[in-house]
């Protein structure tokens, strides 16, 4: 008889195939007498420069994108000099090199969730960093993905980066994880990759290893237990869909013809495929990774050109640098702070370094002066009017005729009409919203119900800015992760929104989606959306189909 679960699906499409879970992760053995701490101290030091270079390694393979992006940073923690110190200082007071790593990354973990907002979203990298290190110091292979001789259905509590970024798209059919959320690193990185996936999914780990399941990444529904005949159809259907999606072609549309463009996020020219109407977010972190002094103007706008070419003639939103306390780049050299995810990031790095801001807009007004793409800037973290107003003048001087403000603090979504009053168009990053709407940690498995895209509270704030822009006669999109589900898609359309942003596997489905239904329906599903108390998970997607 089959079994029926059910989490959050977080990437479109359905898969079917047999379940077979991560490797678990090593444990360390009972305490006994070390015969040389100094030895013990010396394994510790090698076994963290070990995993340290193999995320490295994972990141270069990797190229460029979020998968890289996050592998680099993980490596940087696995080589931070305050943990490295404390887990041979443990080794050298008795306790084995596995035990030490262990005990002095449970303290950075503790300090990790005490801390909130983005540092606690880093808990589980520093899981997988214990994992890999304690495995390294026992001789044991590291946890990971199975390597069975069929394609499988990868089961786990959580994805670790490291396992997320080699995630082989012929072999592993869809993902299935107990914990995360709706903005983890599986949900955004299954969606680059084009998997299904459904996290939150309570049962899970009790499957039986080798069991035949159906996922569907739309809905959150896994099913297990189901027959060779199920398999087979969900595989053909799943394969006409695809086929149905590439073929498709053109502008976002609703089936009357209003227009709603469909855009992709990237973070380097690579990242650029498929058939894009342009690009709603440029993620411009990737040049100042594992830096000790910025990238100068001439090497940011080399890599600028490099994307403005690839899109001659259509739009590119380039967002400025995202980083800060919570986003540690080691040029920045911030001290700690009491709340990173509070403090200071985005756009308001420019009250201590307004140099980096300056010569960032210089460098991309220098790369927009030899193409034909429309070159629009937006910044992070906007709060309020005074910093749109800053910001907007900061481009003016560089050369930049179009500026922006992202919606990702509830103050911002708040005061969207006197924002557009000063810049020309609005970015809703609806991560961080919800996150900050719903005081919520982004990666906290317990709260993904309240950084569900699909909350009242949070749509109302979309639809504030929506209508903000109506009034204005400018534009308002959205380019956090919630443009990626094709239902919401529709909500949103019919809230006013006038452009999507995603990974860009994600559009075809987007477009589908769009054709498939007339304004007047999205508007009706808006309406439905906001006038229910339930998130997508508690509704199983009853509301919109």
């Amino acid at each position: 008889m089959a079994e029926h679960l059910r989490g959050i699906g977080v990437s479109p499409g359905r898969a079917a195939g047999p379940a077979y879970r991560m490797t678990p992760a090593p444990r360390v053995p009972d305490p006994s007498p070390v015969a040389d701490p100094e030895a013990e101290a010396e394994q510790v030091i090698a076994a963290l420069a070990a995993v340290a270079a193999d995320l490295d390694r994972r990141a270069s393979a990797a190229g460029t994108g979020p998968a890289a992006d996050i592998l680099r940073a993980q490596a940087m923690m696995a080589q931070d000099t305050e943990l490295v110190e404390a887990a041979a200082a443990k080794a050298r007071a008795g306790c084995t090199a596995a035990a030490a790593i262990d005990a002095a990354l449970a303290v950075h973990r503790q300090a990790f969730q005490a801390a909130g907002g983005y540092l606690a979203e880093r808990v589980a990298d520093l899981d997988d960093i214990r994992n890999r290190a304690v495995a390294t110091c026992l001789g044991l292979p590291a946890p990971g993905i199975p390597t069975p001789d069929h394609p499988f259905v990868l089961v786990a509590r959580d994805l670790a980066p490291a396992d997320t970024a080699e995630l082989d798209p012929e072999r592993v059919l869809a993902l299935v994880t107990e914990e995360g959320g709706p903005t983890s690193h599986t949900a955004i990185l299954a969606r680059a990759l084009g998997l299904p996936a459904v996290v939150m999914c309570g049962g899970a780990l009790d499957l039986d290893h080798g069991v035949s399941v159906v996922v569907d990444g739309t809905t959150g529904e896994v099913t297990a237990g189901v027959d060779a005949a199920s398999v087979a159809a969900t595989r053909v259907a799943e394969q006409r869909r695809r086929l149905r999606l590439a073929s498709a072609s053109g502008p976002g549309r609703t089936a009357d013809g209003h227009p709603v463009a469909l855009y992709g996020n990237i973070g380097s020219a690579k990242d650029l495929h498929g058939d894009l109407e342009g690009v709603g977010l440029f993620r411009t972190e990737l040049l100042y990774l594992n830096r000790t002094d910025p990238p100068d103007r001439d090497e940011q706008a080399a890599a600028y050109a490099e994307v403005f070419a690839a899109m001659a003639g259509r739009r590119v939103i380039v967002r400025t640098l995202d980083a800060g306390a919570d986003k540690p780049l080691p040029f920045l050299r911030q001290g700690a702070e009491p709340n990173p995810a509070l403090g200071v990031r985005g756009l308001r790095l420019a009250r201590r370094r307004p140099n980096v801001l300056r010569t960032q807009l210089e460098a991309i007004a220098q790369a927009a002066r030899q193409t034909s793409a429309q070159v629009w800037v937006m910044a992070p973290m906007v709060a309020t009017v005074a910093e749109a107003q800053r910001f907007v003048a900061a481009c003016r001087d560089a050369g930049l005729p179009t500026a922006g403000a992202m919606v990702e603090v509830p103050a911002a979504a708040l005061r969207a009409r006197a924002l557009l009053s000063v810049v020309d168009f609005l970015s809703i990053g609806t991560n961080d919203l919800s996150q900050y709407t719903f005081a919520a940690d982004r990666q906290c498995g317990e709260l993904a119900d309240l950084l569900d895209p699909w909350q009242p509270a949070l749509l109302e704030l979309v639809a504030g800015c929506a209508s903000a822009g109506v009034a204005a006669g400018k534009p308002v999109g959205v380019c956090g992760e919630a443009a990626a589900d094709p239902r919401l898609a529709l909500v949103l359309t019919g809230l006013g929104v006038t452009s999507l942003s995603m990974a860009p596997r994600a559009v075809s489905e987007m477009r589908e989606a769009l054709a498939a239904h007339t304004l007047a329906e999205c508007r009706q599903l808006a309406t439905e959306a906001l006038a229910t108390d339930e998130t997508r998970s508690d509704r199983n997607g009853a509301a919109v189909g």
